[in-house]
């Protein structure tokens, strides 16, 4: 395994953007000081035993076709671009949080990221939590309990802590804390006219995640809404009541949201809603603060509708009350390539909103790349001038 001191820098550090090497001396600092970091890929990670075992969870990169190159010199080409993202980052050492972090906790969410984390573990001390492949059940729920078991018995180990209940309880409230300010957020898109584009959205959305200083974020967040909510009572927005309202629904958007949420907001149209993992998903329900714990973290985390539940019911109960809420004109539905789940899963959601909501819907294939910006760009338009 690879042992990376804390206080260095990869070589040719200065050859990374200034962005990068921002990231890259944030996160040094924070390791200076002694502070603990676990990287994450997905939201069904419980970031409450993370801050429980006084360490900070990170979003890890996995959002550019930058290292996929190097990633397929040991993953095969025909691979979901996140999974191959995720493990480039890794092994280019060009990801801050990656590099910095002490360990990785990883999830079987699908069979691409199961098997990249085998060789993801020979570079990092790498813990993958068992998710359930359904909601349904006690089985489930008493796996995925003893999953958050496990994760914790390895913080505790790694850390030396011990995660007690009482700190349980507060990272709770505190994560919980983020959830209603972040959902505030994004349920300004149910503002109509829209006073905020998606991509607004999701640029906040998705920065939130790489963050050590909570309360900045905090603030920050706050001192948008109050302005944005000025904005509503001056009526100062370039949007109408007849801009056609988008839903992005699908795969984590996070290496296509430009060339997908701006494609769709050049053609005239205004995001609204993102349901996808950066977006509502893991925001609309909270961790119940009345119960065990463990149990409530349990519960919580499970109820994520993402493809790879089956059956995923709430994925369809959700959008349901979104497309309502929101006052959603048309859904999109972003689908990696070789994402089987959200491929094969995007059939029933195409026939229960056109169906069963009458809602207008279109699936989108994509990667990485830039290459099919222009073919994605003709079908949204389309799709838009439609509504």
């Amino acid at each position: 395994m690879k042992i990376l001191n804390e206080n260095s820098l990869p070589e040719k550090f200065e050859e990374f953007g200034e962005k990068r090497r921002q990231g890259f001396l944030t996160v040094k600092e924070f390791k200076d000081r002694g502070e603990n970091v676990v990287g994450t890929f997905c939201t069904y990670t419980p970031k409450e035993v993370i801050y429980a075992a006084n360490a900070y969870p990170i979003s890890l990169c996995s959002v550019s076709e930058e290292t996929i190159p190097a990633a397929e010199k040991h993953l095969p080409k025909n691979l979901c671009p996140l999974v191959k993202a995720s493990y480039g980052f890794a092994i280019t050492d060009k990801c801050p949080y990656m590099y910095f972090a002490d360990m990785v906790v990883g999830e079987t969410t699908c069979d691409g990221k199961k098997k990249m984390y085998e060789l993801l573990g020979e570079i990092k001390d790498t813990h993958v939590m068992e998710l359930p492949q359904t909601q349904d059940g006690d089985r489930a729920i008493d796996l995925w309990k003893s999953e958050i078991k496990r994760l914790i018995k390895k913080l505790e180990d790694k850390f030396s802590v011990e995660v007690t209940e009482e700190k349980l309880k507060e990272s709770i409230k505190s994560c919980n804390e983020d959830r209603r300010l972040l959902k505030e957020f994004h349920e300004l898109g149910k503002i109509k006219p829209s006073i905020i584009s998606g991509f607004e959205i999701f640029t906040v959305l998705n920065g939130s995640n790489y963050t050590f200083d909570r309360e900045k974020m905090r603030k920050n967040v706050r001192e948008l809404i109050e302005d944005l909510k000025k904005k509503q009572t001056e009526n100062n927005t370039k949007y109408t009541d007849k801009t056609p309202r988008i839903l992005v629904t699908g795969c984590p958007i996070g290496g296509v949201a430009e060339k997908v949420i701006k494609s769709i907001e050049d053609s005239g149209a205004v995001v609204v809603a993102l349901e996808n993992c950066q977006g509502y998903k893991e925001l609309h329900e909270e961790v119940d603060e009345t119960i065990d714990p463990i149990e409530a973290i349990a519960k919580k985390y499970l109820n994520i509708p993402c493809s790879v539940m089956t059956p995923n019911n709430k994925r369809k109960e959700l959008l349901k009350d979104m497309v309502d809420e929101y006052k959603v004109d048309g859904v999109i539905d972003v689908v990696l390539q070789a994402c089987h789940t959200y491929s094969i899963e995007s059939y029933s959601i195409k026939r229960f909103l056109t169906k069963e909501r009458d809602t207008a819907y279109m699936a989108l294939e994509t990667d990485y790349s830039t290459g099919d910006t222009g073919q994605l760009k003709t079908r949204i338009e389309a799709f838009i001038e439609m509504l």
